[in-house]
Protein backbone atom coordinates (compact mmCIF):
# COMPACT_ATOMS: atom_id res chain seq x y z
CA UNK A 1 0.00 0.00 0.00
CA UNK A 2 1.37 3.68 -0.93
CA UNK A 3 0.94 4.81 2.37
CA UNK A 4 2.49 2.41 4.46
CA UNK A 5 6.33 3.82 4.04
CA UNK A 6 5.49 6.87 4.26
CA UNK A 7 3.38 6.76 7.61
CA UNK A 8 6.30 4.61 8.75
CA UNK A 9 8.63 7.36 8.37
CA UNK A 10 6.84 10.03 10.11
CA UNK A 11 6.15 7.68 13.14
CA UNK A 12 9.88 7.12 13.30
CA UNK A 13 10.29 10.68 13.00
CA UNK A 14 8.04 12.21 15.20
CA UNK A 15 7.41 9.53 18.13
CA UNK A 16 7.82 10.14 21.45
CA UNK A 17 10.89 8.54 22.42
CA UNK A 18 11.20 7.83 26.10
CA UNK A 19 13.89 6.32 28.08
CA UNK A 20 14.86 2.76 29.69
CA UNK A 21 14.19 2.73 33.25
CA UNK A 22 16.25 3.38 35.84
CA UNK A 23 19.33 1.38 37.37
CA UNK A 24 19.14 -1.19 39.41
CA UNK A 25 17.91 -4.11 37.05
CA UNK A 26 18.00 -6.74 39.81
CA UNK A 27 16.05 -7.37 42.99
CA UNK A 28 14.44 -8.88 45.60
CA UNK A 29 10.90 -8.57 46.67
CA UNK A 30 10.03 -10.11 50.12
CA UNK A 31 6.53 -10.83 50.77
CA UNK A 32 4.68 -9.58 54.00
CA UNK A 33 5.62 -10.89 57.29
CA UNK A 34 8.63 -13.05 55.73
CA UNK A 35 11.64 -13.70 57.69
CA UNK A 36 14.02 -13.54 54.61
CA UNK A 37 15.34 -17.29 55.50
CA UNK A 38 13.04 -18.86 52.22
CA UNK A 39 14.67 -19.87 49.10
CA UNK A 40 13.85 -17.17 46.67
CA UNK A 41 12.18 -17.77 43.36
CA UNK A 42 14.82 -16.93 40.68
CA UNK A 43 12.94 -14.91 37.98
CA UNK A 44 14.31 -13.53 34.88
CA UNK A 45 13.20 -11.77 32.19
CA UNK A 46 14.45 -10.69 29.29
CA UNK A 47 13.48 -9.11 25.85
CA UNK A 48 12.34 -5.71 24.61
CA UNK A 49 11.51 -2.25 25.46
CA UNK A 50 9.00 -3.41 27.88
CA UNK A 51 11.93 -5.73 29.86
CA UNK A 52 14.11 -2.57 29.71
CA UNK A 53 11.33 -0.30 31.77
CA UNK A 54 10.26 2.23 28.54
CA UNK A 55 7.80 3.66 29.98
CA UNK A 56 7.88 4.01 33.80
CA UNK A 57 11.09 5.57 36.01
CA UNK A 58 12.17 2.82 37.80
CA UNK A 59 12.18 -1.42 37.05
CA UNK A 60 10.15 -1.56 40.32
CA UNK A 61 7.38 -0.33 38.13
CA UNK A 62 8.01 -2.34 35.24
CA UNK A 63 7.18 -6.08 34.27
CA UNK A 64 10.12 -7.42 35.84
CA UNK A 65 9.58 -5.58 39.20
CA UNK A 66 5.55 -5.65 39.50
CA UNK A 67 5.66 -9.40 38.42
CA UNK A 68 8.45 -9.94 41.37
CA UNK A 69 6.07 -8.36 43.49
CA UNK A 70 2.77 -9.88 42.94
CA UNK A 71 4.55 -13.41 43.29
CA UNK A 72 5.95 -12.86 46.60
CA UNK A 73 2.51 -11.91 47.71
CA UNK A 74 1.10 -14.88 46.41
CA UNK A 75 3.60 -17.53 46.89
CA UNK A 76 4.28 -16.00 50.11
CA UNK A 77 7.66 -16.65 49.28
CA UNK A 78 11.21 -14.40 48.36
CA UNK A 79 11.51 -13.59 44.22
CA UNK A 80 15.15 -12.66 43.33
CA UNK A 81 14.64 -11.00 40.01
CA UNK A 82 16.37 -9.38 37.05
CA UNK A 83 15.26 -7.44 33.93
CA UNK A 84 17.30 -8.17 30.90
CA UNK A 85 16.68 -6.05 28.01
CA UNK A 86 16.83 -3.62 25.32
CA UNK A 87 15.01 -0.50 23.71
CA UNK A 88 14.49 -1.72 20.48
CA UNK A 89 15.78 -5.48 20.51
CA UNK A 90 14.17 -7.78 18.02
CA UNK A 91 14.96 -11.66 18.96
CA UNK A 92 18.04 -11.40 17.00
CA UNK A 93 19.37 -8.95 18.76
CA UNK A 94 18.41 -10.46 21.99
CA UNK A 95 19.75 -14.24 21.49
CA UNK A 96 23.50 -12.31 19.83
CA UNK A 97 23.68 -9.75 22.43
CA UNK A 98 21.84 -9.93 25.58
CA UNK A 99 21.79 -13.64 26.45
CA UNK A 100 25.48 -14.04 26.13
CA UNK A 101 25.40 -11.42 29.09
CA UNK A 102 23.37 -14.42 31.27
CA UNK A 103 26.11 -16.92 30.92
CA UNK A 104 26.75 -19.31 33.87
CA UNK A 105 23.54 -18.08 35.68
CA UNK A 106 19.94 -20.67 36.45
CA UNK A 107 16.20 -19.46 37.06
CA UNK A 108 13.56 -21.59 38.04
CA UNK A 109 11.15 -19.39 36.04
CA UNK A 110 12.49 -17.09 32.66
CA UNK A 111 9.86 -15.03 30.69
CA UNK A 112 10.92 -13.92 27.21
CA UNK A 113 8.63 -10.90 26.29
CA UNK A 114 9.72 -9.80 22.36
CA UNK A 115 7.30 -9.20 19.07
CA UNK A 116 7.13 -5.31 18.62
CA UNK A 117 10.31 -5.09 17.33
CA UNK A 118 10.48 -8.12 14.81
CA UNK A 119 6.64 -6.43 13.55
CA UNK A 120 7.89 -3.24 12.67
CA UNK A 121 10.91 -4.35 11.38
CA UNK A 122 9.95 -6.23 9.10
CA UNK A 123 11.49 -9.82 10.64
CA UNK A 124 10.71 -12.79 8.03
CA UNK A 125 7.93 -15.19 9.98
CA UNK A 126 11.21 -17.69 9.07
CA UNK A 127 13.59 -16.04 10.89
CA UNK A 128 11.33 -15.30 13.65
CA UNK A 129 10.70 -18.53 14.53
CA UNK A 130 14.37 -19.94 14.21
CA UNK A 131 15.95 -17.41 16.00
CA UNK A 132 12.86 -17.80 18.74
CA UNK A 133 13.31 -21.12 18.98
CA UNK A 134 17.17 -20.68 19.54
CA UNK A 135 16.27 -18.27 22.41
CA UNK A 136 13.92 -20.98 24.10
CA UNK A 137 17.04 -23.72 23.75
CA UNK A 138 19.13 -21.19 25.04
CA UNK A 139 17.41 -21.43 28.47
CA UNK A 140 17.47 -25.20 28.63
CA UNK A 141 18.82 -26.66 31.35
CA UNK A 142 18.96 -23.29 32.92
CA UNK A 143 15.41 -22.76 33.41
CA UNK A 144 12.91 -24.93 35.63
CA UNK A 145 10.13 -23.23 33.30
CA UNK A 146 10.47 -20.87 30.38
CA UNK A 147 7.53 -18.90 29.51
CA UNK A 148 6.48 -16.45 25.95
CA UNK A 149 4.94 -13.83 26.09
CA UNK A 150 2.33 -13.19 23.19
CA UNK A 151 3.12 -10.78 21.01
CA UNK A 152 1.45 -6.92 21.62
CA UNK A 153 -1.62 -6.51 19.06
CA UNK A 154 -0.21 -3.49 17.07
CA UNK A 155 -3.59 -3.28 15.66
CA UNK A 156 -4.38 -1.68 19.39
CA UNK A 157 -1.98 1.32 19.55
CA UNK A 158 -3.53 4.25 18.81
CA UNK A 159 -0.05 5.92 18.51
CA UNK A 160 -0.27 4.17 15.06
CA UNK A 161 -1.96 5.87 12.36
CA UNK A 162 -4.30 3.97 10.32
CA UNK A 163 -3.49 1.85 7.63
CA UNK A 164 -0.05 1.13 8.91
CA UNK A 165 -1.54 0.47 12.46
CA UNK A 166 -3.59 -2.50 11.25
CA UNK A 167 -0.97 -3.73 8.89
CA UNK A 168 1.35 -4.19 11.98
CA UNK A 169 -1.48 -5.77 13.79
CA UNK A 170 -1.78 -8.36 10.82
CA UNK A 171 1.98 -8.84 11.16
CA UNK A 172 1.87 -9.08 15.04
CA UNK A 173 -0.96 -11.76 14.64
CA UNK A 174 1.12 -13.82 12.17
CA UNK A 175 4.65 -13.82 14.49
CA UNK A 176 1.78 -14.64 17.60
CA UNK A 177 0.97 -17.59 15.83
CA UNK A 178 4.04 -18.39 15.14
CA UNK A 179 5.11 -18.17 19.04
CA UNK A 180 2.18 -20.78 19.96
CA UNK A 181 3.33 -23.35 17.28
CA UNK A 182 6.38 -22.90 18.61
CA UNK A 183 5.20 -23.58 21.94
CA UNK A 184 3.44 -26.90 21.65
CA UNK A 185 6.39 -28.52 21.33
CA UNK A 186 9.24 -27.21 22.56
CA UNK A 187 8.80 -27.53 25.99
CA UNK A 188 7.95 -23.87 26.26
CA UNK A 189 4.55 -22.07 28.14
CA UNK A 190 2.70 -19.34 26.04
CA UNK A 191 1.51 -16.30 27.90
CA UNK A 192 -1.29 -14.96 25.91
CA UNK A 193 -1.19 -10.56 26.55
CA UNK A 194 -4.40 -9.73 28.35
CA UNK A 195 -3.93 -6.29 28.78
CA UNK A 196 -6.37 -3.13 28.65
CA UNK A 197 -4.88 -0.90 25.78
CA UNK A 198 -6.70 2.62 27.33
CA UNK A 199 -4.79 5.64 28.02
CA UNK A 200 -4.44 5.16 31.69
CA UNK A 201 -2.89 1.96 31.38
CA UNK A 202 -0.51 3.63 28.46
CA UNK A 203 2.28 5.78 29.09
CA UNK A 204 2.60 9.57 27.36
CA UNK A 205 3.87 8.09 23.96
CA UNK A 206 0.81 5.94 23.53
CA UNK A 207 2.90 3.11 23.14
CA UNK A 208 4.10 1.36 26.07
CA UNK A 209 2.57 0.49 29.02
CA UNK A 210 2.28 3.18 32.32
CA UNK A 211 3.10 1.59 35.40
CA UNK A 212 -0.59 0.53 36.10
CA UNK A 213 -0.45 -0.99 32.67
CA UNK A 214 2.15 -3.05 34.08
CA UNK A 215 0.39 -4.19 37.12
CA UNK A 216 -2.26 -5.44 34.94
CA UNK A 217 0.00 -7.14 32.48
CA UNK A 218 1.63 -8.45 35.70
CA UNK A 219 -1.55 -9.88 37.24
CA UNK A 220 -2.46 -11.30 33.89
CA UNK A 221 0.68 -13.50 33.97
CA UNK A 222 0.05 -14.45 37.53
CA UNK A 223 -3.30 -15.69 36.68
CA UNK A 224 -2.29 -17.58 33.64
CA UNK A 225 0.44 -19.47 35.64
CA UNK A 226 -2.27 -21.07 38.11
CA UNK A 227 -0.44 -20.00 41.00
CA UNK A 228 -2.30 -20.51 44.46
CA UNK A 229 -1.73 -18.53 47.59
CA UNK A 230 -0.83 -22.03 49.66
CA UNK A 231 1.77 -23.13 46.38
CA UNK A 232 5.21 -23.30 45.89
CA UNK A 233 5.15 -23.42 41.82
CA UNK A 234 2.50 -23.25 39.19
CA UNK A 235 -0.49 -25.57 40.02
CA UNK A 236 -1.33 -27.79 36.57
CA UNK A 237 0.57 -27.75 33.75
CA UNK A 238 2.31 -24.79 31.43
CA UNK A 239 0.22 -22.31 30.58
Amino acid sequence: MPLLLPQALWVKRTALRLPEAAQPWTGLCLPPESSGSEQPLRLLLVGESTVAGVGVETQSEALSGQLASQLAQVLKRPVQWQACGRNGATARDCLRDLVPTLEGQAWDLVVIVLGVNDTTHLSSRRHWRRVMAQLVEAFAGRAGQCLITGVPPLGHFQALPQPLRAWFGLRAGLLDADLRALASHSGAGYLPLNMAFEPAFLARDGYHPSALGYAHWASGIVQQLGYSSSSTGPSGSSP
